[in-house]
């Protein structure tokens, strides 16, 4: 685990390498050997024992030294691999440019040609695996970790831009006449709404939970995305005229074809995202204690749980808490359990870190918070009191044998390592499927025997006027891949209605 660097000498270290920059240049262009010799700039945090208990965003983001240093390390590929990795297609290098030249607006309306919002996906989505993943930095140093910075500098201009009260709103099209109608308002939803609304269609979100925002509200904690940023959003596109309808529940409200006939709407797009937690079907699991991290997140983010003296949520006290899973989501429910009163916190796995999916930066942050990993261990039951509540939680060892289908080594249980570990709560972070209150509610949608609904390659369904994306769609992914698919299936929209 990397040592904690403070705030401070983040700072004055990248004003160092800023002044340095700015001499080197007045001698002429860089080089790439001179780009490569600059330090990777490291993203200013919250001290770990501190931010634990601590609800404020984690990471503080970039100076304008450092975003300025960060995006002179960019060799400006020709070929640009860098934008093949991302989902909606930024352009990267583009961005970047502008902002080694101190241009940051310029910066940030180039993403916005792409993608709507930088600030969230600058925070949240798995740079490693996509952009950054392509990065001929990365590849040069074998470690896409030395990659170019390219999120943490697309989150300091997205912010640069909403702090200094630079927000320009997109140009709107005369207005068709035509309606569309968005179901569920998470990243897919709201990047539908954006691109229909800018062709000048009336757009109307229907949302089931009483704040717009998907999981970016419910599902990702206010450490890691503050809910202010996301209600920006809707905001802006409220200012584009998108109306939000919430406490709607399509497919109990109304019917997915009410939508369409009774109100009178020419497309819809379901964007309702994968909600549905997954369990471990073992004995014990219907315990006092036991919690979906989905039910666990949604209960301290949208309902603010975490504000005790505010907030009527009830939340269950647990002093040692396990955590079953290894990706983003458990690392988002240990790391709230801290901050929900929690002692200790262990995350239960039964591979090893090497196998983990969960991003890089986000496991390092559990650890540096003092989340516990127990690698190679596999719930088995849950065990309880006479009074039903959660006691422990008995586990199987395991080691590994070959690569299964995704090409991770499978876990293979060792015979008698039974053993207990003691705790008073088990929250179970294993993903989640779609809920099916949609499907079988709409004749003529069709879905795969997972539940996502089947599209074409522009998202159109088997179902008229209906388009689908995001997770309903993919199953559970990110935020980026979901605003990839929206973007295809806005485009497939606003083709069918100019016709």
């Amino acid at each position: 685990m990397a040592e904690h660097i403070s705030t401070e000498k983040l700072l004055a270290d990248a004003k160092a390498e800023y002044d340095k920059l700015q001499e080197k240049l007045k001698a002429g262009p860089l080089t790439p050997k001179d780009r490569m010799a600059i330090p990777q700039q490291q993203m200013p945090a919250q001290e770990p024992k501190t931010r634990a208990r601590l609800m404020t965003e984690v990471c503080t983001g970039y100076s304008k030294e450092m975003a300025v240093v960060e995006a002179n390390r960019c060799l400006q590929c020709k070929n640009m691999p860098c934008v093949s990795g991302c989902p909606v297609n930024v352009q990267i290098p583009q961005f970047i440019e502008q902002i080694a030249k101190g241009e940051f607006k310029k910066a940030v309306d180039i993403i916005k040609e792409t993608s709507l919002l930088p600030a969230i996906c600058g925070r949240v989505c798995p740079q490693e695996k996509q952009c950054q993943g392509q990065c001929t930095v990365g590849k040069t140093y074998k470690s896409a970790e030395k990659a170019v910075s390219i999120g943490r500098l697309e989150r300091f201009v997205a912010d640069w831009e909403r702090e200094n009260n630079q927000v320009t709103m997109p140009v709107i099209a005369s207005k068709s006449g035509k309606k569309v109608a968005v179901i569920g308002s998470g990243p897919a939803g709201l990047t539908v709404a954006a691109d229909c609304a800018r062709a000048g269609h009336e757009v109307t979100v229907f949302e089931a939970f009483h704040k717009a925002g998907g999981v970016m509200m419910y599902g990702i904690p206010e450490f890691r995305l503050p809910k202010a940023i996301v209600q920006n959003e809707v905001e802006n596109l409220k200012k584009m005229g998108v109306k939000f309808e919430q406490n709607f529940l399509v497919g109990r409200t109304n019917t997915l074809d009410q939508i369409l006939t009774e109100r009178g709407f020419d497309a819809a797009f379901v964007g309702t995202g994968a909600g549905l937690p997954k369990f471990m079907n073992i004995p014990g699991e219907n315990l006092i204690g036991v919690f979906s991290a989905n039910e666990y997140l949604t209960r301290a983010n949208l309902m603010k749980g975490y504000d005790k003296e505010h907030a009527d949520t009830p939340i269950y006290d647990a002093k040692h808490v396990v955590v079953c899973g290894a990706g983003n989501v458990a690392m988002d429910a240990a790391r709230m359990a801290f901050r929900l009163g929690a002692e200790q916190v262990d995350i239960v796995y039964r591979r090893t870190r090497n196998e983990m999916p969960a991003r890089i930066e986000e496991i390092a942050h559990a650890e540096e918070e003092g989340v516990n990993f127990r690698f190679l261990e596999n719930p088995v039951e849950v065990l309880g009191n006479e009074e039903g509540k959660v006691v422990g939680v008995r586990c199987l060892s395991y080691e590994l044998g070959e690569p299964d289908a995704s090409g991770r080594r499978s876990p293979v249980a060792i015979k008698g390592s039974e053993h207990d570990i003691e705790c008073d709560a088990m929250i179970v972070a294993l993903g989640n499927g779609s809920n099916p209150l949609l499907i079988k509610t709409t004749p003529g949608l069709n879905a795969d025997a997972k539940g996502h609904i089947t599209v074409d390659e522009k998202q159109a369904t088997s179902h008229a006027k209906v388009w689908a994306g995001g997770d309903i769609v993919l199953g559970a992914a990110t935020v980026i891949l979901a605003m990839g698919e929206g973007r295809k299936a806005a485009a497939g929209i606003n083709e069918y209605l100019a016709k």
